[in-house]
C-alpha cells in the first residue's frame, strides 16, 4: 500500500512568502526518512526556506503552484548551512567544492528525488564566489577577461569572507546513488541550478532552468541522462560536465547520455515568459552570450562514453569538448545537432595543458570523437569550427559526418594570415585564438580527421579559405563542399 504524502504543513510550515518555513520543510524530511522513506509535499503556496537536507529514501514534491523560495540571509533572520570543510579544494573554484552551502543539497545518500511540477526561485543566492587556491593561475580566466579591472574581478570573484552565510547553488548533491530530478522549474539558480559530484545512476528529466549562470553541472558522475530539460543561461554554461578533484580523486566522468535537450542563451528571465530577449550581447567573460553544452574545463578525470543527441542551441555558443587538466576525452557520439544565432565556434575541441592538478600532472588526449547530422547557422564569423590540439599530443580519430555551417560572413582578408600560438596554458575558449584563419574549419596539431558531406557556407562574402588544416595527419576528404553567397 502506499504510503500518503507527509504534507510540511504538519510539521508547521506555512507557506506564506514570509515565514522561514526551513524546520519545518526538514523536519518533514527527517520524520520520512526515519520512516523508512517517503514522498514530502510542498503544496501550493511559497515556502521561504535556507538550507534544506534531503535524506536517503525521501522524494521532495513540489506541487503545483509551489514556489520554494530561497531566503536572503540580508534580509531573513539566518543563514545557509556554512560550506563543510574539503581537504581537496585546491584545483577547483570555491563553488565545486562545497554543497551545504546550497538551498538543497544531500551527501552520502541513496534514493533521492526531487519532482515536480512546481518552480524552485533562487532570488536569495548568490552566483558568485572565490576561485581557486592553485597558485599557478595559469588558465585560471579565459583570456577575454584580460581587459577587466580589478574592481570588475571583486564583484565576479569575491574573497572568501564574502560566502560566509550565503547560498550559492539550488541544488547540490554529492556521492548520491540513484537519483531522479524531474519537473519542476529553476529560475535564478545561483553559482550552479544544480551540481553533481560523485553521483552514480543520475536522471535528470523535464527540467525547466532560466538562471544567472551555470545550468546542470555533472561532476565525476557515472551512468546518467539528461533528457527534455530546457536550459537558458546567458552568463555561463547549460549543460556542463566535468571531472573535477573535488573529491580527491581523479574520478572519470562516464556513461553519459544527453538527449532531446534545448539550451540558449536569452536574457535572462526570457525563457521562461516567453519573450526570448535579446538584449544582453556579452557574458561576465567579454565573450558573447553563452548558454551550451560542454564538456570540461574541469577534466582532471576525464570523460568516457558520452552520447549527445537530437539537442537544440539558440543564442549560445557551440559545442565545447575541452581537457587541459590532465584527463582523457574518448568515444564521444555527438549526432542529430541544431544550431541558430552561434555565438562562437559552433564546434570546438581543444587539447590543452593548464595542468591545474598535483605535480606529475601530465598532458590528457582526445580521441574517438564522432560528429553525425550538426546543422549550424547564422554563426559568428570570428571563430570557425575548431579543432586544436598541441605539437606531439595531437588529437586523434575525429570523424565530422553530414555537416552544414552557415556563417555570416564578412571577416577581415588580414585573418587569413594569422597563426596564432598553441596557447598550451590558456583557458580553453573558442576566442583564446583571436580571430581564425579559416571561416569555416580550422584544425591543427591533429591525426585522424575523416570529413564526408561537410558543406561550409557564408551569407556574406568572406576572404579566407574554408578550411585551413596545419600539422594534421591522415585526412580523408568524402564530399566537402565550401561555398559563399554573393
Amino acid at each position: 500500500m502506499t504510503r500518503a504524502p507527509f504534507d510540511v504543513r504538519t510539521f508547521g510550515a506555512r507557506g506564506d512568502g514570509a515565514t522561514l518555513d526551513t524546520d519545518a520543510i526538514n523536519g518533514a524530511i527527517a520524520f520520512a526518512h526515519a520512516a523508512g522513506g517517503g514522498e514530502v509535499l510542498l503544496p501550493a503556496g511559497r515556502w521561504l526556506s535556507f538550507s534544506i537536507r534531503l535524506l536517503s529514501g525521501v522524494t521532495l514534491r513540489l506541487d503545483e503552484d509551489c514556489v520554494l523560495e530561497a531566503a536572503d540571509p540580508a534580509r531573513h533572520d539566518g543563514a545557509y548551512d556554512p560550506a563543510e570543510p574539503n581537504p581537496f579544494d585546491l584545483y577547483q573554484d570555491f563553488g565545486h567544492s562545497h554543497w551545504r552551502n546550497s538551498l538543497i543539497w544531500a551527501d552520502d545518500v541513496e534514493d533521492v528525488a526531487v519532482v515536480g511540477p512546481g518552480l524552485i526561485d533562487g532570488v536569495g543566492m548568490t552566483r558568485e564566489g572565490p576561485g581557486s587556491r592553485w597558485t599557478r593561475q595559469a588558465g585560471e580566466f579565459p583570456v577575454s577577461m584580460a581587459g577587466l579591472s580589478e574592481e570588475e574581478m571583486a564583484i565576479l570573484v569575491p574573497d572568501l569572507e564574502a560566502m560566509a552565510g550565503q547560498g550559492n547553488k539550488a541544488i547540490a548533491l554529492k556521492n548520491a546513488r540513484r537519483v531522479r530530478l524531474d519537473g519542476f522549474t529553476i529560475w535564478r539558480g545561483g553559482h550552479f541550478a544544480v551540481l553533481a559530484t560523485g553521483c552514480d545512476d543520475l536522471s535528470i528529466r523535464n527540467l525547466l532552468i532560466d538562471t544567472n549562470r551555470d545550468g546542470l553541472d555533472i561532476d565525476c558522475c557515472r551512468d546518467v541522462t539528461i533528457a527534455d530539460c530546457r536550459v537558458n543561461t546567458p552568463n555561463d554554461d547549460a549543460i556542463v560536465l566535468k571531472s573535477s578533484l573535488a573529491l580527491g580523486e581523479a574520478r572519470a566522468t562516464e556513461r553519459i547520455e544527453i538527449t532531446r535537450c534545448h539550451v540558449s542563451g536569452f536574457d535572462l528571465g526570457t525563457m521562461l515568459d516567453g519573450t526570448e530577449g535579446r538584449t544582453q550581447q556579452l557574458a561576465p567573460d567579454q565573450d558573447r552570450v553563452t548558454g551550451r553544452i560542454k564538456l570540461g574545463t574541469e577534466s582532471n578525470g576525464g570523460f568516457r562514453h558520452v552520447t549527445i543527441s537530437d539537442c537544440t542551441f539558440t543564442r549560445s555558443r557551440g559545442l565545447a569538448l575541452e581537457t587541459v587538466d590532465g584527463g582523457v576525452i574518448e568515444d564521444v557520439t555527438i549526432r542529430d545537432i541544431v544550431m541558430r544565432e552561434v555565438t562562437t565556434a559552433p564546434l570546438f575541441l581543444r587539447l590543452g595543458d593548464r595542468g591545474r592538478g598535483p605535480d606529475g600532472t601530465t598532458r590528457g588526449a582526445i580521441r574517438r570523437v564522432s560528429v553525425r547530422g550538426l546543422t549550424a547557422w547564422d554563426i559568428l564569423p570570428d571563430y570557425a569550427a575548431t579543432i586544436a590540439g598541441l605539437e606531439g599530443d595531437p588529437i586523434q580519430d575525429v570523424e565530422l559526418t553530414d555537416i552544414r555551417l552557415v556563417y555570416a560572413g564578412g571577416g577581415e582578408a588580414d585573418w587569413a594570415d594569422r597563426r596564432p600560438d598553441d596557447m598550451a596554458h590558456a583557458y580553453p575558449e573558442p576566442s583564446m585564438f583571436g580571430p581564425t584563419p579559416a571561416h569555416g574549419l580550422w584544425a591543427r596539431h591533429v591525426d585522424g580527421l575523416t570529413l564526408t558531406n561537410v558543406r561550409i557556407e557564408t551569407l556574406a562574402p568572406d576572404p579566407r579559405p574554408a578550411i585551413l588544416l596545419q600539422s594534421t595527419r591522415r585526412v580523408a576528404l568524402g564530399g566537402l563542399d565550401a561555398m559563399e553567397e554573393a
